[in-house]
């Protein structure tokens, strides 16, 4: 196809990242439309806003000027799509409801699976792109002798956000495109001089959007009064892995395995969350060695540069975004989106609602959820 005919939306979201992407397509001759998606009202919940305001999250106000301003002076299409009652319903209703059951998600992971690479696929086809392309630091190509796209990890290691990819379809992935993967972070900020964009030196963003001061509890029951919802009675017991009772906390929601702090008893020695039951209200604690495992279940699994396995394979499995991949043997299970993970060590923290990601050196075989 001419590459001159092709019409990419580029999803910039006000970031040095996107603008980037947004500029180098320009550059390459193509036809650039540049949408914005409008995912939360950062005017709800006023009472979680930091004093001095919200720094650090992705998807401002703030973000937005910048991406119509980085649109103008590439003289490209741009727009602002809404798909705040997708993202509330795909993304913020299921955070809130993993964290109440015990579990610890991930709603970046949910945006890319439920809105970024399916609502904002079909809002591109609507502006005439026949592709969409990103900001994520990723690798993509096409495996003839596969017949299969495959995702690799980027170049630059500490930018690398293939660990919240694993969700993506290969009909997703066909109409992708990940331009900054073959780069490093500081190349792209040069790249942004180069490109005279005035978000060159704008710092990356850090906060969950919806969570501007990074307390999930205080998020869960702020939104809980907004909605009128009376939450259920939250309190419960602090036990020690032998059931003995050490004091009370005042809801499951605000303990994620792994936690050290804030855990409300006095001990001897370092205490850590080694579980959450949120049908009996208890948190059990015990201690570092405690939270050591070593194996694992994954449900929901995609397998993106692969087919599905028949058999064991081994891997390096990420069980969470700054874990270091540790090797393992992957046993298919009975039920095919579900499988039993081995480690060659015992792995520290595995926490349900966590990813899992698969990878073969830099080649990302795919992921799933911890249960």
């Amino acid at each position: 196809m001419n590459n001159e005919l092709e019409t990419t939306a580029v999803a910039m979201s006000g970031g040095v990242d996107s603008s980037v992407v947004a500029g180098l397509l320009h550059r390459r001759g193509l036809r650039v439309v540049g949408l914005t998606m409008q995912l939360w009202n950062q005017r709800r919940l006023p009472e979680l806003t930091p004093e001095g305001g919200a720094t650090g999250r992705c998807c401002s106000l703030d973000d937005v000027y910048d991406a119509r301003y980085v649109a103008q002076q590439l003289g490209i299409p741009y727009y602002v799509v809404n798909f705040e009652d997708r993202f509330e319903e795909q993304v913020v209703k299921p955070f809130i409801d993993e964290y109440l059951a015990g579990r610890t998600p991930i709603p970046c992971t949910l945006c890319n699976n439920f809105v970024k690479f399916d609502q904002f696929l079909d809002m591109a086809a609507g502006v005439g792109a026949a592709h969409i392309a990103t900001g994520h630091y990723a690798r993509l190509a096409y495996d003839e002798a596969g017949g299969r796209y495959q995702m690799r990890r980027s170049v630059d290691a500490g930018k690398d956000q293939t660990y919240f990819l694993f969700g993506l379809k290969q009909e997703q992935l066909a109409r992708t495109q990940f331009p900054l993967g073959e780069f490093t972070k500081p190349q792209v900020r040069d790249l942004a001089r180069d490109l005279g964009l005035p978000v060159a030196g704008k710092p990356d963003s850090q906060e969950i959007c919806f969570v501007p001061n990074g307390d999930y509890a205080g998020f869960i029951d702020a939104y809980f009064r907004e909605q009128g919802i009376a939450p259920d009675q939250k309190r419960g017991e602090v036990v020690d892995t032998q059931g003995r009772v050490l004091g009370e906390h005042a809801g499951v929601h605000r303990f994620t395995v792994g936690q050290r702090r804030g855990l409300g008893i006095a001990a001897r020695e370092p205490l850590y969350v080694i579980a959450t039951e949120p049908l009996s209200q208890r948190v059990v604690v015990g201690r570092n060695e405690d939270l050591l495992r070593a194996r694992m279940t994954a449900k929901d699994v995609n397998w993106i540069s692969i087919p599905p396995i028949a058999g064991p394979v081994r891997a390096h499995v990420r069980i969470r975004n700054k874990h270091i991949p540790a090797a393992a043997t992957i046993y298919p299970a009975a039920d095919s989106t579900r499988v039993d993970v081995r480690f060659d060590e015992p792995q520290r923290a595995v926490t349900p609602g966590q990813g899992a990601v698969f990878y073969d050196g830099d080649l990302v075989l795919g992921g799933g959820w911890i249960e």
